[in-house]
This record gives C-alpha cells, structure tokens and sequence, in this order.
C-alpha cells in the first residue's frame, strides 16, 4: 500500500507563510492510506487551472497523458464552485483532483480537500521568472522518479531551474536538481511537463509530455501544484 499525506494542516501552511507551501516541515503531516498505483491510473481524473497561461499549458501535458478521459475545470471562487468540489470530494466515489493554481486558489482547494479528508499525493510550489524556474516538491511514494523526469525535461528545453524535493515521511534525503539556463529565456514547458507528470502518477502513459516551443509565451509567477486522492 501506498501512503498518502493527510491534508491536516497544508491549507494552514499556506496560508501562514504567505503561499510558501514548504514552510512547514513535512514531517507534521501524517500519514494515511492509499490505493495501490495500478488502481488509481484508473481512477477519474479532475484537473483544476487558473484563468492564466500557464494553466492551459500544465492542461495540454496532463491531456497528452490521460487523454479525453481527463475532466477540466478553471477554479472559481464563488460558493457553488466550493461546494460541488466539497460534494464531490465527499462522495465516497474514487476521484483523483490534479492543478496547477495561483496560490490564493490553492489555498481555498486545498482547505477543502483537508476538510473533506482526502490525501494529498504531491505537493509543489513553482516560482517562474524569464529565464529561470524553482520548484520546491514535498511528494509520496507514487511519485518516485517524477523529480528526476521533470529535471529532465527541463533541462531539454534549455531552461535554468532549481528544484528541491522532500518526501513527507522522511523515507529519503532531500533531493537537489539544477540546471544553467542555455537558450536566454525560459519557455512554458514547466507546465506542461507537470501537467503530464501529475495526470500519469501511478500509470505508464503511451505517449511523451508535449514539448513546449520557445518561442511560447513564458509563464511566469508563483503557482502551487497538487495531486489529490478522495
């Protein structure tokens, strides 16, 4: 069995550390059972993005992944937006909730899963600048390796980065990444190589993560990323 992060007080976290989603250490978050990997590739998927460019991108990755199975939806933070999410997550029926947020949007999502009960599997926040991007990754069994593949990734693309994951358990030191940037500007490619990462935790997808032109517009700004299990 895998273990999951009980959402406890990540929303809390957040917020205290005005959106530094690793400002709290990963070992206050306890842990909680999961489903086996095999099962929960199957499992319907819900992506959730901001109204900015770099949602639509993380959205083209997690597509090239999961395919026209993947339900999307943009967060709005009007009260029935919350309490579908809420009524969903408290179902009883096996959902998977991925995105790439804002940090005022995760917040309030992430709140409601902890109050809903759900596991968190990922947790990500993301710092984009033209020609750089950090990325701090608090992260569960189920994604082991996918530090190294987004790396990878970016480092294909030419952009710099900086990357930091920790695993909530303690089971593994800290792992550092990094990467000079190559080409003068970053691209969006971050993005949609999280999207793609996050929508194929626990299944092996057919196809790659879609490569993002340079030429395209950088997404830059802070955002937080999360994989979510009800």
């Amino acid at each position: 069995m895998l273990k999951g992060i009980a959402l406890g007080s990540v929303g809390m976290a957040l917020g205290s550390m005005g959106g530094r989603v690793m400002g709290r250490p990963a070992g206050t978050l306890a842990g909680a059972a999961a489903v086996p990997a095999g099962e929960a590739a199957v499992w319907p998927l819900l992506a959730l993005i901001d109204a900015v460019a770099a949602g639509s991108v993380f959205l083209d990755g997690a597509m090239a992944a999961h395919g026209a199975r993947l339900q999307a939806r943009k967060v709005a933070r009007d009260p029935a937006f919350m309490l579908d999410l809420e009524r969903r997550l408290r179902s009883g029926q096996p959902l998977r909730v991925i995105g790439l947020l804002e940090d005022a949007s995760a917040v309030l999502v992430v709140d409601m899963a902890r109050s809903a009960g759900a596991r968190l599997q990922w947790l990500g926040q993301h710092t984009a600048e033209i020609g750089f991007t950090r990325h701090q990754l608090l992260t569960t069994d189920i994604a082991d390796g996918c530090s190294r593949q987004l790396a990878r990734q970016l480092h294909a693309c030419g952009a710099g980065f900086s990357l930091r994951e920790e695993r909530h358990d303690g089971s593994m030191l800290s792992r550092d990444l990094a990467g000079p940037a190559r080409r003068g500007k970053q691209s969006a490619q971050w993005a949609a190589s999280l999207g793609y990462l996050l929508a194929s935790l626990g299944a092996r997808p057919a196809t790659a993560a879609p490569r993002v032109p340079a030429t395209s517009v950088p997404s830059t700004g802070s955002f937080v990323s999360f994989s979510i299990e009800s």
